[in-house]
């Protein structure tokens, strides 16, 4: 019988190309286990991208501010060596975050002109799960 050979190790992948402005959006992911950063163009194409749980954090730590701006310096190093110079800011869900990734973001030399919270709330959706007794 013929051996099966692994067609992956094989294989090179072709690097997406991105095309990237001086303009793009910042989107910041806080959720109560972790944090995401995602770099992308006005189109919405992502050039870099970064989480706590990338960053090497595990379990309760990569939800700490610490966290989050680790992972926000990651991804803009990359963006900024693109060509990303100034970034419109959406922050979405309720994490520790929020605030350190946006002043990581900005003192790594992108401009951060404009921060909008986009943040799901229900109008009277489903209902919520009962209280925690600790």
């Amino acid at each position: 019988m013929a051996k099966k050979t692994n067609q992956k190790a094989g294989k090179t992948q072709k690097k997406r190309k991105v095309i990237v402005e001086a303009n793009g959006e910042a989107h910041v992911t806080a959720s109560f286990n972790n944090i995401i950063i995602s770099l992308t163009n006005k189109k919405g194409d992502v050039v870099a991208w970064s989480s706590a749980g990338k960053m090497g954090f595990r379990g309760s730590k990569k939800n700490t501010p610490y966290a989050a701006q680790l992972a926000a310096e990651d991804a803009s190093k990359v963006a900024h060596e693109a060509g990303l110079r100034k970034v419109k800011v959406y922050v979405k869900g309720p994490g520790n975050g929020r605030e350190s990734a946006i002043r990581a973001v900005h003192n790594s030399g992108i401009e951060v002109t404009e921060i909008i919270d986009i943040t799901p709330l229900p109008h009277n959706g489903c209902r919520p799960p009962k209280r925690r007794r600790v």
